[in-house]
């Protein structure tokens, strides 16, 4: 032990935490699907009007809530065995796939929102927010060995 008590480490249970990387790939990509959505919003809902603003908030919601429900489904069961976890993930992403297929068809001939800002927006989402979850996993400092 040091005698110079600004060298010790006191606490470092902030980076012994092997969730900390989810959580904050979590906070980070909903921020990102935020500012996503406030900056879509803006734009297509000054070119395309009411029907590009339902459409930015569909494609945000699907393309966004894809990420980000898997993230969440991996973090809630990093506590279970890794065979539980691939599991959850592969049969919550099989979940995911028939819903946006049912979703998909129900909306594919309504006329309330703009289809290019549909796509666009849910392309967008899906990418933005898996980059900066990937950015946001890759740059936490977590311990390797507790």
């Amino acid at each position: 032990m040091s005698t110079n008590p600004e060298l010790e480490v006191n606490d470092t249970s902030d980076i012994d935490d092997p969730r900390r990387p989810l959580t904050r790939a979590l906070r980070l990509g909903s921020w990102a699907l935020l500012a996503l959505t406030v900056a879509s919003l803006m734009g297509w809902g000054a070119t395309r009007g009411l029907p590009g603003i339902w459409a930015v908030l569909m494609g945000a919601a699907v393309g966004g809530g894809f990420v980000l429900l898997t993230a969440l489904s991996v973090l809630m069961t990093s506590g279970t065995t890794p065979s539980s976890t691939m599991a959850v993930v592969l049969g919550g992403w099989l979940v995911k796939m028939v819903v946006l297929i049912i979703i998909l068809a129900v909306i594919r001939d309504l006329t309330f929102y703009d289809h290019l800002a549909f796509g666009v927006t849910t392309i967008l989402a899906l990418v933005i927010v898996l980059a900066v979850e990937a950015w946001g996993v890759v740059t936490t400092r977590v311990t390797y060995v507790n």
